[in-house]
């Protein structure tokens, strides 16, 4: 008696995963079991709009300095503003990101580009927040004003409020952050 009763929970087990979609190993059964996230998507922010972010969810930025592709941001700025890793991979977007590429930085890391504009990230922000919008810093001598980037590979307005808390990232190094330079 105890055989059939097995064999009916297997049975019923494997007609709920496959009602659901899914497989036994929590995947979604959506073509390829490989299949990774896409490196750039577009999420709605509240009071910013459709902003473009990377794989977990952080707001991507870039340095109006460094519009047309030529990379400024090296040393103690990529401890605050990290590059958007491309991986050994071509990007791939969802949504209405605009045209990805990759760029390759002096130290040799492929970093995603939008619009032939170099992405990045804000060590102060989480998932679904932007805190960056209009930040102003300087890093080895160097000044930026940095940008979130949203749908279609566009720039966001520099906003009025305040970006991020002061006094974050001084350092011997000559370069630190401030909310304005």
């Amino acid at each position: 008696m105890k055989r059939p009763l097995l064999a009916g929970t297997v049975v019923v087990a494997a007609l709920g995963l496959a009602a659901c979609g899914g497989t036994a190993g929590g995947a979604s059964n959506s073509g390829s079991s490989t299949a990774k996230p896409a490196t750039v998507s577009v999420r709605q922010v509240s009071g910013v709009g459709s902003v473009l972010v990377d794989a977990s969810g952080r707001a991507l930025y870039t340095p109006a300095q460094e519009a047309h592709g030529k990379i400024l941001c090296s040393g103690a700025c990529v401890a605050i503003w990290r590059p958007a890793p491309a991986g050994g991979h071509n990007p791939t977007a969802s949504g209405n990101a605009g045209k990805l590429a990759v760029v390759r930085r002096a130290n040799g890391v492929r970093q995603v580009t939008v619009n032939g504009m170099p992405a990045y990230t804000f060590v102060q922000d989480n998932p679904g927040k932007v805190t960056g919008n209009g930040a102003k810093d300087a890093f080895g001598g160097r000044k930026f004003t940095w940008h979130v980037l949203l749908a279609s590979g566009k720039v966001g307005a520099t906003s009025n409020k305040p970006t991020s808390s002061s006094g974050g990232y001084g350092g011997s190094s000559g370069g630190g952050y401030n909310s304005g330079y």
